[in-house]
């Protein structure tokens, strides 16, 4: 991609990467904020959430329209010489802009309708990466759990997924059971960026077999890792077998917790 990314090019590049919601694809719109000296600005929208990106000389910046980002601070800022900025940008609001407006859109429903209205918006999201799954080939069954309600079904490398909706301010959780190799091509979607994390020496040949893969993975202990961030997924890998070797096909268990549905709706084949 050119070093000089157009206003239009990069806000309309960045909505075919985010994915259709409720039916309606992300559109840019003309904007309703005043244009800085020396900065371009797009407004994109999806009809109940929207995004304003700026690009100013050398980069981009994606703003949310929260009260508290009028001051100006941008969710995040690329370099437009990166070999893919608008990519990063899609990253970055798919993993923590687009779940933290849902959260504030949670909360203003839990303050006005309560939270059976809440949970059920959450669980309408459910849903729809339900459907996605099944019109990708999946075969997922409702289940209900002591957390609540949920949908369960088997990929292909013979691994089993679970994925509910705990909580009405809480993005969607998945645990996963299976061969350590079913999560090789999804943890990338949901890990932060790679850029100043070292794989580490440490702990055993299972953990160093995560960490050397995955850096921004972290050991807990000999078999158990993880990866945290603010507003952005989080979750851990464990196995319960011998930690003194690791192979590809090694069981483990894995859970993933405020992973949004528009993520979700990112990675379905996956999940296959």
């Amino acid at each position: 991609m050119s070093a000089h990314i157009s206003h239009s090019a990069a806000a309309v590049s960045l909505t075919h990467l985010l994915p259709a919601r409720r039916g309606i694809d992300w559109q840019v719109k003309s904007t309703k904020y005043r244009t800085l000296t020396n900065t371009c600005t797009s407004h994109i929208t999806d009809g109940f959430r929207s995004l304003i990106i700026i690009e100013r000389a050398g980069t981009i910046e994606v703003h949310t329209d929260r009260w508290h980002d009028r001051a100006g601070t941008p969710q995040i800022t690329v370099d437009t010489t990166g070999s893919d900025p608008v990519a990063a940008l899609a990253a970055h609001v798919l993993r923590c802009t687009l779940p933290l407006l849902d959260k504030d859109r949670a909360t203003e429903t839990l303050r006005t309708a309560g939270p059976e209205q809440a949970l059920a918006d959450r669980v309408e999201a459910l849903a729809e990466v339900g459907f996605a799954l099944i019109d990708a080939g999946a075969h997922p069954t409702s289940t209900i759990r002591p957390h609540g309600e949920g949908l369960e079904w088997a990929s292909s490398k013979g691994g089993q997924w679970w994925m509910q909706a705990i909580h009405p301010l809480a993005a969607l959780n998945l645990d996963y059971h299976g061969p350590i190799n079913g999560l090789y091509a999804l943890l990338p979607a949901f890990l932060p960026p790679a850029d100043g994390h070292t794989p580490t020496e440490t702990g055993t040949a299972f953990t160093r077999h995560l960490t050397h893969r995955f850096p921004q993975l972290r050991p807990l202990n000999d078999d158990k890792v993880k990866f945290d961030g603010c507003q952005q997924p989080h979750g851990w890998i464990a196995t319960s077998t011998d930690t003194s070797t690791a192979e590809d096909d090694t069981p483990v268990s894995a859970q993933f917790s405020d992973v949004g549905p528009d993520l979700l709706l990112t990675v379905v084949s996956h999940l296959l």
